[in-house]
């Protein structure tokens, strides 16, 4: 009987849990989320691990010491930013092309943009960047442009999910009948 019972509970357990599935048209529809207010109470996630990288930027002075050496120096700052496998973001708007936009943090366009590639209903929507860049995939993100780094992440890939949790409510009525008597 205690067999039965925990088999019961974890089944109970198991079928409450939610599910990431991709987000595509037909989530969209079968949930009703065509308002910008339903999309911004829906908890997303993505695929993959995104990596960007921003375009270095070198700035190099010569000067004289004390000594009248002549001496070079240079700097460089460059910006990485990682977003891995199944990092929560939520929805920020559309695009002009229906691309969706999602935020990672705070800040002034600091989101990315995922699009379908096709017109089917189950069409997932990928992250979207300028492929087709010289020098590589590039991407604007908080204003500033990042390359999108192929060889560490896997962006090209990477597509935004949704949680989606199946609830049945099932109502028993046993009863046992114990018969007539004349």
């Amino acid at each position: 009987m205690k067999k039965i019972f925990s088999l019961f509970v974890l089944g109970l357990i198991l079928c409450s849990c939610a599910v990431k599935v991709p987000y595509t048209r037909q989530v969209n529809e079968e949930f009703g989320l065509k308002s910008e207010e339903k999309m911004r109470k829906v908890q997303f996630f993505i695929s993959e691990t995104i990596i960007l990288n921003q375009k270095s930027e070198a700035n190099s002075e010569t000067t004289t010491d004390e000594s009248g050496t002549l001496v070079s120096s240079s700097t460089r700052e460059s910006e990485s930013i990682i977003i891995t496998g199944h990092t929560k973001c939520i929805f920020e708007g559309y695009g002009p092309n229906n691309e969706i936009r999602v935020r990672f943090e705070t800040g002034d366009k600091k989101y990315l943009e995922f699009s379908s590639k096709g017109n089917q209903l189950r069409d997932r929507f990928y992250f979207d960047a300028n492929w087709k860049a010289s020098g590589g995939p590039t991407v604007e993100y908080g204003g500033k442009t990042y390359k999108v780094d192929l060889m560490r992440g896997a962006a090209r890939s990477s597509f935004i999910k949704v949680s989606k949790k199946r609830l049945q409510k099932t109502r028993k009525k046993e009863r046992v009948i114990k018969g007539m008597k004349v």
